[in-house]
């Protein structure tokens, strides 16, 4: 059961951690923001100061004056109920406020946070103490949500620097694949999906459903890189019949033909592949998983395959039975609410539901997920083609 003290403590070592992830970085690695989805890690770490600031501490903590009437504006991510922002695309502008500017945020916001924890949570405007709990407890898994984002976006800015800097060996590195390729069979049945626990969930997971799932059959294991490097070598990103029309789109108008990451410092007759890690440079494992995959990649290479993905159901009632949590998982379901989803009041009601259009479910976590975030029901989402988180491909196939 969750308990004060216990909250006290857990918020202490959530926000060390965000801080932990940028200490290898340089000032001038803190402002870079290569693509529209990667965010400076400047601004994360004002971003997760601010959501204590704007949802906790000026709601419910007496007389607290927030540090300066402008980072709102600043660092707000997409709530509009909460006002006017920064557009996502001119986070990499922000030369100021400065790197320890935004140090200084957090430690003035930490201060008040803990004094206000210490003191029981006094609020002027509620006495329940569960309510509150609850905020805090979404809050620090909000910024663990970040720290995912912090350790790939980090990824994505050094890799795509032409010296192809070292981050740090924090991550750990993907587990060989030795186990022999095989299949495990489901049976038919009316499955209950959702989460049924008692500690926290997200909204998402919410709404205990049944569904009807024919039998089928689910790989053991991920897709490796010796395999899909196969699937390269067979003409697997020139061929149309591989694709959906959409990605063999995106494939052509962005000259798409590997993995992210990978680079060929051979020829196109005698390749040499080499892919970027955060130690740097590295010639790519062939047993290890294949990463940085993005859904018309995993798709393709399915259909090359001769099977294809996983429902984001067969996903979850497959979890006992399948190794996980080293790669996110692509699933062939579109990111739609459960039945009886139903938003919260005010800015928090904008967490997840607004994103329900146009991306793709994954599944299962990775190895810059916070661990008590790789449950079975996390309900991960992105669009089609995005790539730099590190997802990889579990293949499936009717019975």
């Amino acid at each position: 059961m969750l308990t004060l003290d216990t909250l006290v403590e857990r918020f202490r070592r959530v926000r060390e951690r965000s801080v932990m992830l940028c200490k290898p970085l340089q000032p001038e690695d803190y402002v870079v923001q290569p693509v529209v989805d990667v965010s400076p890690p400047k601004w994360h770490l004002g971003h997760t100061t601010w959501f204590w600031e704007a949802f906790v501490l000026k709601h419910h903590k007496s007389r607290y004056q927030e540090f300066h009437p402008e980072y709102n504006y600043v660092f707000n991510s997409y709530y509009e109920s909460i006002g006017a922002r920064v557009l996502r695309t001119d986070r990499g502008n922000l030369s100021r406020p400065t790197v320890q500017d935004v140090y200084n945020y957090r430690a003035f916001v930490d201060e008040a946070m803990m004094q206000w924890l210490c003191n029981g949570m006094e609020s002027p405007h509620t006495r329940n103490a569960q309510e509150l709990m609850a905020l805090v407890e979404l809050g620090l898994n909000h910024e663990e949500q970040h720290q995912e984002l912090l350790a790939t976006d980090i990824k994505y800015i050094l890799g795509h620097n032409p010296l192809f800097p070292a981050y740090d060996d924090m991550l750990p590195s993907l587990k060989q694949v030795t186990e022999p390729f095989a299949w495990i069979s489901i049976p038919e049945g009316v499955y209950e999906i959702g989460y049924t626990g008692d500690g926290f969930c997200f909204d998402n997971e919410l709404g205990i459903h049944k569904v009807f799932l024919h039998q089928y059959r689910v790989a053991n294991r991920l897709v490796t890189n010796a395999e899909y490097l196969e699937f390269m070598l067979d003409g697997g990103y020139t061929n149309f019949r591989h694709w959906l029309g959409e990605g063999f789109q995106w494939v052509r108008d962005n000259n798409v033909q590997a993995p992210l990451y990978w680079l060929n410092f051979g020829t196109a007759a005698k390749p040499d592949w080499k892919h970027y890690t955060a130690r740097g440079l590295e010639a790519i494992p062939p047993n290890e998983p294949v990463k940085h995959i993005s859904f018309y990649e995993a798709d393709a290479y399915a259909a090359w395959r001769g099977a294809r993905l996983l429902t984001e159901f067969e996903w979850e009632v497959a979890a006992p039975r399948i190794a996980h949590g080293e790669l996110w998982e692509w699933t062939n379901s579109a990111y739609l609410p459960y039945p009886g989803f139903t938003r919260a009041e005010g800015a928090i009601g904008e967490y997840n539901g607004k994103f329900m259009i146009n991306q793709m479910v994954l599944r299962g976590g990775s190895i810059a997920t916070p661990p008590n975030h790789a449950r079975p029901t996390y309900r991960n989402f992105f669009h089609p083609p995005l790539r730099w988180q590190f997802t990889g491909i579990r293949l499936a196939q009717k019975h």
